[in-house]
């Protein structure tokens, strides 16, 4: 199918209520249009480019993306990507395990236009409008509303939004234009990477010599993908991609590689600059994605990162519009999502600094190697770069509250969705589930007055992640908000709570 303009949302059975702009069709900007469209909201999606440049600066996406997707129901979409289960930390050669994750899936291995053609067929499939060639040039805000000045193919113009999201990049417009802070550390390398035909090449993560590291990835028939990072080259900010003759001088010099004979595909060059947005929301507009957070593409953190911020969003900025989220969910995004970034920060910081050159940075490397070879290091490296040990800090000490539900098979118990399902597929319509475990189940009358929010399913489950499991309360991202252990009795009350401050007042009783 391809990419079509739609003004009227598919979604037929929430009423469509205000307009969200959103800045930028990349990943985020076109996961977040279709989040909003599975809550009945209407999303514009601003594109400053006329077109989708074909490139893909990520080859994939970390397993937490991948859960979301399947959450969603997407995943059949990107039936062409093909599963991992390993991720390096550092370059280092000791790679990260993501077998020992409670996750079925590894790094899913997709080109980044593959994801955004994929991306923007659901959202406009759902409903969402996206406007390319149109640039965000000013943004104004009141009580009220936000003003969106763009420029287009058709002139000047100006959009009157209820709310702005800016996933426009590292270099955002609209983060410049509501004055948020970008503070963080300038880079220190000049990498290229080249996608080459017709050269005889074989698949290498990373290697690494006194020169400099690099690695080549296989990413089409007959291409591939060389990534050179050469030791002591001074960083060359907003410079120009470089041509073909000056990536295969580098290749040749640091990894003895003779590409004199391919034909470039895509030539680009990158640095490793690690930035945090000091707020992710001033007023009605908000930020996501690289807009929000940037990072290098070491560890495929930047992709991954923007649609979970999305997902985090969509639901609450939809709350918001829809009139029944509860005070404070919309302040809960940045609230969540920041304290991850910074995460993702020191993880980029640290990798930075070993895949630089020096003695120094080989001791601090053969260390590291020792310390990733041990089980339970492994594990938690991997948990942090496949992001799905988040845990927002939602003032419950069960270690289940907070984190995702993990993945699991389920047999739910009654009609419309008896039969064979998952924790993640009971999500398809972005919605909180109460799922209960019990033999008899007795809350879902409890979740009645929320049912407009809230799905009730009663399932059985022999998965031993959730043996000790009665009953939990998922948000529509997936995130646990309340559990009932089969050790201990039904918090009614605590159920209730959590229902009010996540899905707002009950609709009736």
């Amino acid at each position: 199918m391809t990419e079509q303009v739609v003004t009227e949302l598919a979604v037929t059975d929430q009423a469509v209520t205000e307009h969200v702009v959103i800045a930028g069709a990349g990943p985020t900007g076109l996961m977040l249009a279709a989040e909003l469209a599975l809550a009945g909201v209407r999303a514009t999606v601003l594109e400053a480019l006329p077109a989708p440049t074909g490139e893909s600066r990520a080859l994939g996406v970390n397993p937490r993306a991948v859960e979301l997707w399947e959450q969603r129901g997407v995943i059949g979409r990107f039936h062409d990507g093909k599963l991992i289960s390993r991720l390096h930390y550092g370059a280092l050669p000791q790679h990260l395990d993501l077998d020992r994750l409670d996750t079925p899936y590894g790094v899913m291995m997709i080109p980044q236009r593959r994801t955004e053609q994929v991306l923007a067929e659901w959202a406009t499939d759902l409903g969402a409008q996206i406007r390319r060639g149109h640039a965000v040039t000013g943004v104004r805000q009141d009580d009220d509303s936000v003003r969106v000045s763009i420029s287009g193919p058709d002139g000047d113009d100006e959009l009157r939004a209820g709310y702005l999201v800016g996933c426009d990049g590292s270099r955002s417009a609209v983060r410049r234009a509501v004055g948020i802070d970008f503070p963080g550390t300038a880079s220190t390398v000049d990498a290229v990477m080249v996608d080459v035909e017709g050269v005889p090449l074989q698949f290498q993560f990373f290697r690494r010599n006194d020169r400099g590291l690099w690695a080549i990835f296989p990413i089409g028939p007959g291409v591939f993908r060389v990534v050179i990072y050469e030791f002591g080259q001074p960083p060359r900010r907003y410079a120009a991609a470089p041509d073909f003759a000056e990536i295969c001088e580098v290749a040749e010099r640091v990894a003895g590689l003779d590409l004199r004979a391919g034909t470039p595909r895509w030539l680009s060059r990158h640095g490793n600059v690690t930035r945090l947005a000091d707020s992710y929301r001033v007023g009605r507009v908000l930020l996501a994605g690289d807009a929000a957070h940037a990072q290098p593409p070491a560890g495929g953190q930047g992709l991954t990162s923007g649609l979970h911020d999305a997902v985090n969003l969509g639901w609450k900025l939809a709350a918001q519009i829809n009139g029944w989220a509860p005070a404070d969910l919309l302040d809960s995004y940045g609230g969540e999502r920041r304290p991850v970034g910074e995460r993702v920060m020191v993880n980029a910081r640290v990798q930075n600094l070993l895949m630089s050159g020096g003695l120094e940075i080989d001791a601090l490397r053969t260390v590291f190697t020792e310390l990733a070879a041990l089980p339970e290091v492994n594990r938690r490296l991997a948990g942090d770069l496949a992001q799905v040990d988040v845990r927002y800090d939602l003032g419950d000490a069960d270690p289940l509250v907070g984190r995702r539900l993990p993945p699991a098979d389920l047999h739910t118990a009654a009609p419309p969705r008896s039969g064979e399902a998952t924790t993640l597929s009971l999500l398809g319509k972005a919605r909180g589930v109460l799922l209960e475990l019990s033999e008899e189940p007795v809350l879902d009358t409890l979740v009645g007055p929320w049912s407009d929010r809230v799905d009730a399913v009663a399932a059985s489950t022999s998965d031993p992640l959730l043996a000790d499991l009665s009953a939990a309360l998922i948000r529509p991202d997936g995130h646990v908000a309340w559990v009932a252990r089969r050790r201990g009795g039904l918090d009614k009350d605590g159920l209730d709570a959590a229902l009010r401050r996540w899905f707002g007042q009950p609709s009736f009783g």
